[in-house]
Formats: structure tokens, C-alpha cells, sequence
């Protein structure tokens, strides 16, 4: 998996040239060294000592650009050094250039860098030190080679390690986004579902009612007209003031003309319930609505899901017992808000289960707050909805 490649910093890379400068001198002080009985001298011309300590410590500089042209030529830097007897150091230059390598580049290209860098660096130090010019016995060439690989291979092991974990936290962001989306497309599923079916549920049983009574009783056709009309005009104002809110959450900056047309206002909360009453009494549901809520209300999104809960709850009523009688509560105290809806089942006496989009979308909003849901038929006929909200004091993760 190829990573996205960050933009290095430039204090990192302020950093890199300090580094490169410093190891290329350093090179070009060993090429300068007298030898000893350890370590043979360098004794070739002094600009060829510059030269391989340029090579050697200027890729490092460049390392998180190119990473892999510059760990190419610190190596070859490297074992020139260490043939001519310049290397005093384990290669750190390589181990340097290596980590950017296994940290910008996938596994199917740093592994095999890695390899041919562990097998060139250990070829030139058993040849450099027990062959071309011998300074130590084979097993203290295997022993500078084990040093040699540590360095280098540690290197890319610890830019290894900060590559999977950077592919972690992308992947842990890329699962949030996913989740957030999702989240999201639910709580737009929510509101439209909850604008949509409760007034068309009332413009259903209220265009009914006027094909029913049209001709022999014009003066009630033309109320449910009425009510029609006016209920299609409320759930379109809602309608466009809640796509409009989507549309000016997610409008670039050149392009806003909609959003700001849109009619904008407060959510619905509590002191909507009344309405919902009203709307339903319309369609032939008798409401007895009871609301009991401590000094200052509630929160704006708690009161929203309130309303919601209870809109969702009479439109299922509507739809399927109306002419009924139901009877709405809500009420709160510190620790949480509580609703009950429950009707008589209309001339029925009870109705089905219904476990469609409403239920799901109220159980939905009631799991967000780490509430409690029930809903089903009553023994004595009729259905009952019941939620529990906890306040935000006693608000627990859902």
C-alpha cells in the first residue's frame, strides 16, 4: 500500500542538510587520518576523499525527496569508503537514507533495497578489511559487518514501524470518515422520513375523507381540502428549511445563493407539541397531550428528538387507528425525559405491529441519547410507544 507522501517540513529538512554537511565533513576528516595498526590510512589524492565524502554524506540531504536515489548512492558512497580505506563509522548515512526509504516506499520496493544493501555493505567490509588491505581476521570483518547490518537494517526497521503506523491511524481516520457518513445519512433519513410520512399520513386520511363526503356533504370536503392544503404547505416550508441547512453545511464559498434563500428558523421542540396535537386532531385522532418539563426546558437536541418521537408516534396512529383517542405524555426531571404515547386502537380496538421506517428511526434516536425504547400492542387493545431519554447529567454512552 503506497502511502500518501506528507510534505517535509522544512525545519526537517533544515535538519537533513546539518546532518549531510556534518557526516560529509566528518568523511572528509578521515580521509586526512594517519593510519595505524587497526586501521589503515587513506593514500590517495585529497580531492578523491572529498569526493567520496560527498558521496557519501550528501544523499542524506536529499533523502526525503528521493529516497531511494539517495540511500542508492550513500551506499555506494560507503563501500567506495570503506574499500579505500576512508570508513571509520558503521555506515550511518545508509542506515539514514534506508528509514526514508522503508517509510515512503511500499514493501515491494524497500524490501529488495534492503537486501542488496545488507549483501553489497557486507561483501565490502569482509573484502575491505580482510582482503584489499587486512586490518582484521575474518571474524572481526563478520563482526564489523554485524555492526554494519544493525545499523543500515535498523534503520529500515524504524522507518518501517512509522509507516505502519501511519497506515493504521489512516486507515482508523478512513473508517471514521466511513462512519461518520453513515451516521449521517441516518440522522438525514431521520428528519425526512419523520417530515414526509407525517404529513402525508394526514394528507392521506384527510384527502380520503373528502372523496368519501364529496357529494353529499361538499362543506366537509372542502375542510379536508383546506387542511390538505395547509398541512402540504407546512411539511414543504420544513422540507426546504431543512434541505437548506444540509445545502449550507455543505455549499463551497462560491456558491451559497440556495443555501441562503432557503427559510432558515429554529428546530421544532417542545413547544410544537401542541401543533402535532392539533394536525392529528384533524385527521380524526383525539389527542389528550400532557407535557411536564423542569424551569428552563430542555436542550435544543434533546427537545428536538422529543418532538420527533411524538410526531413519529401520532403519525403512526393516524395512519393506522385513526378515528382513535391517544393519550401523550411527557415528562422530565433531572435524570431523564420521559414519553408515553398509547391510543385505543380506534374502532378496531387494536391494530398490528408495525415495524417500519418510524420505529426503526425513533429506536435510532432514543439509542443516540443511551436511552430505553419499547413500542407494541397493548393487552387491553391499542398500541403503546414508551422512550426514555437521560438527561445530560445522567447521559450514558449507547
Amino acid at each position: 500500500m503506497r502511502l500518501p507522501r506528507r510534505p517535509p517540513d522544512g525545519h526537517l529538512l533544515a535538519l537533513d542538510l546539518v546532518g549531510a554537511l556534518l557526516i560529509a565533513a566528518v568523511y572528509a576528516g578521515f580521509a586526512r587520518m594517519s593510519g595505524s595498526g587497526a586501521q589503515p590510512a587513506f593514500t590517495g589524492p585529497a580531492w578523491a576523499g572529498v569526493l567520496v565524502a560527498a558521496t557519501v554524506g550528501l544523499p542524506v540531504a536529499f533523502r526525503r525527496r528521493w529516497p531511494v536515489p539517495a540511500a542508492t548512492a550513500a551506499l555506494a558512497g560507503a563501500v567506495v569508503a570503506t574499500l579505500l580505506d576512508i570508513t571509520h563509522e558503521p555506515f550511518i548515512a545508509v542506515g539514514l537514507t534506508l528509514y526514508l526509504v522503508a517509510l515512503a516506499e511500499p514493501p515491494r520496493r524497500s524490501v529488495p533495497l534492503l537486501a542488496a544493501a545488507l549483501a553489497i555493505s557486507a561483501a565490502a567490509v569482509l573484502t575491505g578489511e580482510a582482503v584489499v588491505t587486512p586490518a582484521e581476521t575474518w571474524r572481526g570483518a563478520a563482526g564489523v559487518a554485524v555492526i554494519v547490518w544493525l545499523v543500515a537494517g535498523g534503520g529500515w526497521a524504524a522507518g518501517f514501524a512509522v509507516r505502519m503506523r501511519r497506515a493504521g491511524e489512516a486507515d482508523r481516520a478512513a473508517r471514521r470518515t466511513e462512519r461518520a457518513i453513515v451516521d449521517e445519512r441516518l440522522r438525514i433519513a431521520r428528519e425526512l422520513h419523520d417530515i414526509v410520512s407525517h404529513s402525508l399520513s394526514l394528507i392521506a386520511v384527510k384527502a380520503g375523507v373528502a372523496g368519501h363526503v364529496a357529494q353529499h356533504r361538499p362543506e366537509e370536503a372542502l375542510e379536508a381540502l383546506s387542511v390538505i392544503e395547509r398541512t402540504s404547505r407546512a411539511a414543504m416550508t420544513e422540507m426546504r428549511r431543512t434541505l437548506g441547512v444540509l445545502r449550507a453545511d455543505t455549499a463551497d464559498t462560491a456558491d451559497t445563493t440556495h443555501a441562503a434563500d432557503a427559510p432558515l428558523g429554529p428546530a421544532p421542540g417542545i413547544d410544537d407539541l401542541p401543533l402535532l396535537a392539533e394536525q392529528a386532531q384533524r385527521a380524526g385522532v383525539t389527542v389528550d397531550m400532557t407535557v411536564r418539563l423542569p424551569d428552563g426546558g430542555l436542550p435544543a437536541g434533546l427537545a428536538l428528538a422529543v418532538h420527533r418521537i411524538v410526531q413519529e408516534s401520532l403519525t403512526n396512529v393516524v395512519k393506522h387507528a385513526a378515528p382513535a383517542r391517544c393519550r401523550v405524555a411527557v415528562e422530565a426531571d433531572p435524570r431523564e425525559v420521559r414519553i408515553d404515547v398509547t391510543d385505543d386502537g380506534g374502532r378496531g380496538g387494536g391494530r398490528g405491529f408495525h415495524g417500519g421506517h418510524g420505529l426503526v428511526g425513533m429506536r435510532e434516536r432514543v439509542t443516540m441519547y443511551g436511552g430505553t425504547f419499547n413500542a407494541g400492542p397493548r393487552p387491553e387493545g391499542g398500541f403503546a410507544v414508551s422512550a426514555r431519554l437521560p438527561q445530560d447529567a445522567t447521559r450514558r454512552t449507547a
